[in-house]
């Protein structure tokens, strides 16, 4: 007689809240990538007849194939210097998230240890995270011109206001316990928050930092789309006045791909810096 399965056990894959083995997971994720990958070589590729001539299943207008991506990827990089596009984008970003960081870093601490700070501040930052990012292209272009200082200024509004919070959160979860114990032993307010609240809290924070990275390749094209003289943004212009839409997919691989980089570069700079909290997790 089998006996019965025991209250609380779980499968490995259908557990609740519970983690994919790895193994698992690595061969989970490989089949979904290859089912996109082949699902798009169908729908390029495979021919039905229209009219008494072959066509692809969907037009290639609509739908570039894999093969005329790759071809306008190179091109795009060796005709159309998208290397030096990827450059200047990034270099906006790394000011803009500077910037953000310079900005985030001290008020969000100072907000989230003392309420009288965070009482000031929240009512007018809470907003704006609420608001469309390209509400304020108009105001940008005013204040800064068309050229480079706007693009700078777009990005940093659309990174601060979601850091600002992050590092507010960071600081507010550190636990009572740490504190109190600091004070116990004879610790002053600016002791705590240098020695307890921020190491505890930066963790947290650098979590912060690779939402902030996302973001900021979210909106780079939107900053680059007011008088686009070079960057990512200008090579999808470019896509866009050539009816190339082969270029625009390659584009979008390219931004992808540089995000998913820099994520698991910031993730593992993490991992480095705060190993001891690989260990709790």
């Amino acid at each position: 007689m089998a006996k019965p399965k025991r209250q609380g056990a779980q499968s490995p894959l259908w557990g609740l809240r519970t983690s994919v083995p790895k193994g698992s997971a690595r061969l989970i994720s490989f089949v979904s990538v290859a089912v996109l990958l082949t699902t798009w070589c169908v729908l390029s590729y495979v021919q039905v007849t229209r009219s008494g001539d072959p066509e692809p299943l969907v037009p290639h207008f609509f739908l570039p194939a894999p093969d005329q991506v790759l071809k306008s990827l190179l091109y795009l990089f060796f005709e159309k210097d998208l290397g030096l596009a990827i450059a200047t984008s990034g270099l906006r970003i790394a000011k803009a998230i500077g910037l953000s960081i310079l900005v985030a870093l001290p008020l969000g601490i100072a907000m989230g240890a003392f309420d009288f700070i965070n009482r000031i501040f929240e009512p007018i930052v809470a907003p704006m995270r609420y608001l469309p990012i390209t509400a304020f292209i108009p105001l940008l272009i005013l204040w800064f011109g068309i050229d480079e200082s706007q693009k700078v200024a777009f990005l940093f509004l659309g990174t601060v206001v979601f850091l600002l919070p992050a590092v507010v959160d960071a600081i507010r979860l550190v636990p009572e316990e740490l504190v109190q114990t600091a004070f116990t032993l004879g610790a002053t307010k600016s002791q705590v928050i240098r020695t307890v609240l921020i190491p505890a809290a930066l963790p947290a924070i650098f979590d912060g930092f690779r939402v902030m990275n996302a973001i900021a390749w979210t909106y780079i094209i939107l900053a680059e789309l007011v008088n686009p003289q070079n960057g990512i943004g200008y090579i999808l212009r470019l896509a866009e006045q050539h009816l190339k839409p082969e270029w625009s997919f390659a584009g979008i691989v390219v931004v992808g791909v540089i995000g998913i980089v820099t994520d698991l570069l910031i993730g593992g700079l993490n991992r480095l810096l705060f190993s001891w909290r690989e260990v709790d997790v």
